[in-house]
């Protein structure tokens, strides 16, 4: 576990790497706009039972540099660079599998089982001694599981994932019944706890861009009629809450216990804001100590829109909660950063693909 709760300082999917990078839209830093005192980015948040030194959050970005799905040299290279030079309040580890059958790429990091306890507490290690908290963000793939075309591909309903789909891909995967979701959830709290044991902070359970949980959350995926009803948020936060209030029982109070939710689908019958206050409120009454928000079955990129693509939803979110609220998307420079929170869109603040670019960013950021 991270050693001090006043800490020095310093999505994701598989898909990220495939993006271009737009150099316009990635310079970071404006000499314009950056002028001004950055007051809130450098105020510190109590976030469950850490206290961040600063709002900027390095979010979830697949590394794809694993081939046996545990972490090894170029892992911990990668997380050490990103994270060394100062400025991040926090870590949110790339996505790793739950389970081999939720795996969402050939590459992915895996904790569906015990041996990957071991490099987790080397990555812990290596995030640690940079002076900054880290979370393992926990996931299955659901439908949009591609690792091995021979695994059955499963989700809430018989129902063809719309992001695949937009792709040319279109898998019909088999309807889980309960014991499924049971199996699942199981999974899930199994990471956690591996997540504990290798000295991680806490972990995110992704319930984003098209995965499984978002597959539970989205009406245009969730046609279930049971408990688990794609017809209410209740229903369609349920799995989310009962992962929530499993792993908040085997893994304790101090435990970080982070949600990311692909607030919105962006596409007709979609998820919307106007679900998200209840959601968020759900969330924390289930044991969430931070929401993170993002888009949903539209994935984790808005074009033509200012930084901060997704903060009418996280400004819905924090209607709808108490807890921090972590935005991410597009956001790129310090004015932006402190815009956002000023405005409260938001109270902590992604950096993720200029991230990628640049990584004495967040140094930048605070310093300016």
């Amino acid at each position: 576990m991270f050693s001090g709760r006043s800490v020095k300082s310093g999505h994701e999917d598989a898909f990220l790497l495939e993006s271009v990078i737009d150099e316009k839209t990635e310079a970071v830093c404006d000499a314009g706009k950056g002028s001004e005192n950055m007051k809130i980015l450098n105020t510190p948040l109590k976030v469950g039972s850490l206290e961040l030194k600063t709002r900027l959050v390095m979010p979830p970005m697949a590394t794809e540099k694993t081939a046996d799905g545990l972490v090894n040299g170029d892992i911990l290279r990668y997380y050490d660079e990103k994270t060394r030079s100062g400025g991040l309040g926090l870590v949110v580890t790339e996505h790793v599998y739950v389970s081999p059958e939720g795996k969402a790429s050939p590459r992915q990091i895996s904790a569906a089982g015990d041996d990957a306890v071991e490099g987790f507490k080397k990555l812990a290690g290596v995030i640690h001694r940079n002076g900054v908290p880290v979370i393992l963000q926990i996931n299955h793939a659901g439908s949009m599981t591609q690792a091995d075309p021979e695994t059955e591909k499963i989700s809430c309903s018989a129902v063809i994932n719309p992001r695949f789909a937009a792709r040319g891909i279109r898998i019909l995967p088999r309807a889980m019944d309960i014991e499924d979701i049971e199996r699942v959830r199981d999974c899930y709290v199994k990471a956690a706890v591996r997540a504990k044991a290798a000295g991680m902070d806490g972990v995110e359970v992704h319930s984003a861009h098209g995965y499984l949980l978002n597959q539970f959350y989205s009406p245009l995926t969730n046609l279930r009629e049971d408990e688990y009803t794609g017809a209410t948020v209740e229903g369609r936060t349920r799995l989310q809450c009962e992962i929530i209030k499993a792993i908040r029982e085997v893994c304790g109070k101090d435990f970080l216990i982070s949600v990311r939710l692909g607030a919105a689908d962006h596409m007709p019958g979609g998820s919307e804001a106007g679900d998200v206050p209840e959601a968020a409120e759900r969330f924390q009454k289930a044991g969430a100590d931070m929401i993170s928000i993002t888009g949903g079955l539209c994935g984790f990129i808005l074009k033509d829109r200012e930084q901060g693509w997704f903060s009418e939803l996280s400004e819905a979110a924090k209607a709808g909660t108490e807890l921090p609220v972590l935005l991410t998307g597009g956001i790129t420079d310090a004015y932006h950063a402190e815009k956002l929170l000023e405005e409260k869109k938001a109270d902590l603040i992604g950096i993720g693909r200029a991230l990628l670019t640049d990584s004495e960013l967040p140094a930048k950021m605070i310093k300016e």
